[in-house]
């Protein structure tokens, strides 16, 4: 039995009396103390992150662009330097293999920030479909860091230990700079539905970094957070979270992400036959939102039910109560002809028949 890998930030959770769980192959902080609270800090004032688990691959090299163009669903070489994009890594069958952040670093210098758990398939297929074209894939997980901020005082809190210009920075951007006089990558987004940066460093520079925000963030309310409430955060924002509501036997049109994928490119992409086929007879099955009418909330694997007929209609891919709203939410899976906002649904729980309504997602949005 393999014990998980520590980031290096375990010894701070440790002496800050974080609960830890394995993620993934990784040591990492679930919470630090309640979890409800770590989440209204990230809505209200700010919250911080050690993402140290997630993968880095690099692609180099002067068709590094075309090559991601054939490897993802979207068009990484229309990224501008200093900017990002959301864009998948399917299969041939169109399958989602990964959801991806792509940046654009340099000319001819992209950074793919993938899911902790699927680092190690994703890297051999950029790999496998970079070859013929005149660029390099390498798996750089080992030489980043990554901790991120997030929350309404984010944007303060970093700008008070930052050479960089953050009001300067959109969203979906990434900046070479300084934190606490340690060479970073900052960026300015995030998965909790809140203003955020994400500060790539090296791995020996990383508890610098967190004390510094932590010494800047203090006056403001930051708190440390862990996946516990990274999870409830992201649910109450409507982003899908790989292996619940994206996996091997899900399209991006299934998942409401069709917009990502680029069929304009004149060379064509891996998994694009497939995909053309699904965005013209439409999605098998379509990602709502559901709002329980009791107090139990409906969890992943949960079955969703027609309540004219009895009918099993959907399954559940994420759930919980939601401490933002005050009432339990969920992610489902249903039958297209169920999918309008406003349809009563019902929700096996446990064998007890709960009412729910499916609504437009997300549930919650700063705007």
């Amino acid at each position: 039995m393999t014990s998980s890998a520590p980031t290096p930030l375990h010894e701070i959770h440790q002496a800050l009396g974080a609960s830890f769980t394995d993620f993934a192959g990784w040591d990492m902080p679930v919470r630090y103390g309640s979890e409800t609270a770590e989440h209204h800090a990230v809505r209200t004032t700010a919250g911080l992150f050690d993402l140290s688990h997630m993968g880095e691959i690099e692609v180099t090299g002067p068709e590094a662009g075309r090559a991601l163009d054939h490897a993802l669903v979207g068009r990484p070489s229309a990224i501008g330097i200093g900017r990002a994009r959301y864009s998948m890594i399917c299969a041939e069958d169109g399958g989602i293999i990964d959801d991806l952040v792509v940046y654009r670093l340099e000319e001819e210098r992209y950074l793919v920030v993938a899911n902790a758990s699927n680092v190690h398939v994703v890297a051999p297929a950029l790999t496998e479909r970079a070859e013929g074209y005149d660029a390099m894939v390498r798996d750089a997980s080992a030489e980043w860091a990554l901790i991120a901020v997030q929350g309404p005082a984010s944007a303060a809190i970093v700008a008070a230990v930052t050479s960089l210009d953050v009001s300067s920075l959109r969203y979906y951007a990434i900046d070479a700079g300084t934190v606490a006089g340690v060479e970073v990558l900052l960026a300015r987004t995030g998965y909790t539905g809140e203003d955020g940066f994400e500060i790539y460093c090296a791995p020996s520079s990383a508890a610098a970094v967190w004390e510094a925000l932590t010494e800047a963030g203090t006056p403001h309310g930051l708190v440390p957070a862990g996946l516990a409430c990274r999870d409830t955060l992201r649910l109450e924002a409507g982003m899908p979270l790989y292996g619940h509501e994206l996996n091997r036997d899900t399209t991006p049109f299934e998942a409401g992400l069709g917009r990502v994928v680029s069929f304009d490119k004149p060379e064509g992409f891996v998994g694009d036959a497939a995909l053309a086929v699904r965005r013209d007879e439409g999605p098998r099955q379509v990602l709502v939102g559901l709002v329980a009418a009791g107090r139990r909330s409906p969890r992943a694997s949960y079955a969703v039910v027609d309540p004219a007929t009895g009918e099993e209609v959907g399954t559940v891919t994420s759930g919980s109560p939601s401490p933002t709203l005050g009432h339990p939410i969920a992610m489902a899976f249903v039958r297209p002809d169920l999918a309008a906002a406003g349809t009563k649904v019902q929700v096996d729980v446990r064998g007890s028949r709960e009412d729910a309504e499916i609504v437009d997602l997300p549930f919650y949005s700063k705007k």
